[in-house]
Order: C-alpha cells, then structure tokens, then sequence
C-alpha cells in the first residue's frame, strides 16, 4: 500500500502544469503556439494575441503585474521573463512554481521555447517548433544572402508628432539580429546600447538607405491610417536624406516587431519584403494568387 501510494504521489508530482499564468505578451504567444492555450489562466494586460489569449483573466501590466490577483488564480506555473525590474524574484516570493526565461534574442527565442516545452510537458511540440523557426530562417538567410544590403534603421520611439528623443534598435538588441537575416545592415549598430537616444543629425550623418518607424505606434491594436500617414509626412521634410528620396520610409504598426516570440518569422519576412522590394515583384510574376498584404505604410 505504501508503495502505491508513493507511486501515485510521483504521478501527481510530475503531472504537467494545468494552470499557468504568463506574465509578458511573447510567453503567452509561446503557450499559444505550443497549443497550451487551454492552460492558461492569466495573462498581461498586453497579451492581445492571438485574439484568444485577450480573453484571458488579467494580471495587471507587463511591468506591474498585480500579486494578489496571481495567487487567486491558483497557477501550479508562472512563467516570468529576466528583466531588469526584479519581476520574477518577486513572484518567486510568492512561493508560487516559478519559471524564468529570457526571450531578448533569437537563441533566447528558442532556448525559452524549449524550456517551457519541458516544464509544460509539451516538448514534443517545442521541438517542432524550434526547428520550424530555424528553417525558416535560415531560408531567409540565404536568399538575401544573394542580394545587396541597404542601410537602414528601425525607429523605436521618439517624442510624438516630432523627429525628437528618437531611440533606435543597436547592436544587441532582438531588432538588430532580425534586420541582419533579413540582409539588412543596421546604421546604429555600434550604437551603445541595444535601445539608444540619437539626434536627428546623426540620423541624417548616417543617411539610410530605408527607414523603419514605430516611434508612435507601440500601442499597434489603435493605430489608424492616419496615423501612418502623419508619420510619413514627418520624414518628408528631409528630403535629402537617401530613404525618403527613394520612397523606402515604411510606418509600421505590429507587435511582431516588439514582441521576441514564435512570430520572429513573420518579422523577418515583414523587414525582407522592406528591404528586399525585388524579392516581392518577383513572387507577384510567379504566384497566381496575391499573397497577404502587410500591416505597413510607405512613402
């Protein structure tokens, strides 16, 4: 008797979680896209995709995420990302099952991946997963690989309505890696830090040949068109600078460029089709159905 029970107290123990609460938008995407969706029983304010995770019973904020709320709901995981604001140290006082990843790179990606395939007991899935991401990059790779590389930046923030307190994607940074598959080189990368302020002089010194701005559209689910246009009409008063000449100013809206997850795909094809143009008017000759029109404006 005593061994079964001690058999089945090893059962339950490493029965997988079923209730787990995500604590950033890109490990909720994870979950999804390792179809533990059904699982999960908390998500950030920030978590709006996909459409179902939006549903979701809400922790607080991506940085604030409410304690108390956490524990009512009973999670046998939470899963918290390494950051600089403790997050995770402070859940984990909660004496809750806490898993800690970092997703700030590609490796990062499909290291966390991975691990929340193996605590989850989805590995199987996990695997697919990461192997799928890896193909597919590397297939975008080596097709641009092929080509010339423009220069470009990718503008995550600035003052609103203004080419003010601009912050730009540098070395390190998840946006930089990408625009590299994509065959990109990035004109900030030996900037200081993965995030760093600039002027807009030492933009126009270093002249790009395109352009990626989502300075005012973080929040991407109530961006209007008018919005994208306002921000095209800010860099038409440059004239000079080698991106507006050529028209290859895009304004973009998607979290796929600011949430590192399963998605790291779709915004290396997204930079791509930026920076690659003839890659596109190429499918358009050959394909005999439209492919999807992306979520951007440009010049």
């Amino acid at each position: 008797m005593v061994a079964v029970a001690l058999f089945a107290l090893s059962a339950v123990l490493a029965a997988p979680p079923q209730r787990i609460v995500s604590t950033s938008p890109s490990i909720t995407e994870i979950l999804y896209a390792l179809g533990l969706g059904g699982r999960v029983v908390g998500v950030t304010t920030f978590c709006h995709y996909p459409p179902e995770a939006a549903k979701k019973p809400k922790i607080g904020d991506y940085i604030h995420p409410n304690l108390e709320t956490i524990v009512a709901l009973r999670p046998d995981l939470v899963i918290a990302e390494t950051t600089g604001v403790r997050r995770a140290e402070r859940i984990s006082g909660l004496n809750l099952n806490v898993l800690e990843v970092d997703d700030g790179t590609v490796a990062g990606i499909l290291e966390s991946i991975r691990r929340i395939g193996d605590a989850a007991g989805a590995q199987a899935a996990a695997s697919a997963l990461t192997a799928r991401i890896r193909s597919e990059l590397d297939g975008i790779r080596a097709r641009a690989a092929k080509l010339p590389r423009p220069r470009v930046v990718f503008v995550v923030g600035r003052a609103p309505g203004l080419l003010e307190d601009i912050v730009v994607a540098g070395k390190g940074s998840y946006l930089d890696e990408i625009l590299a598959v994509a065959g990109g080189d990035n004109v900030f990368r030996d900037a200081r830090a993965p995030y760093s302020k600039i002027t807009i002089e030492e933009l126009l010194a270093r002249n790009p040949d395109v352009i990626i701005d989502m300075g005012e559209m973080a929040r991407t689910e109530s961006v209007r068109e008018a919005d994208r246009s306002a921000v095209l009409a800010l860099w038409r008063r440059y004239p000079s600078l080698n991106a507006v000449r050529g028209g290859r100013v895009y304004a973009v809206a998607s979290d796929i460029f600011v949430v590192p997850g399963p998605r790291v795909v779709d915004a290396a094809r997204e930079f791509e089709k930026m920076l690659h143009p003839e890659l596109a008017n190429l499918r358009a000759k050959t394909q005999s159905m439209p492919g999807q029109t992306p979520h951007r404006r440009a010049l």
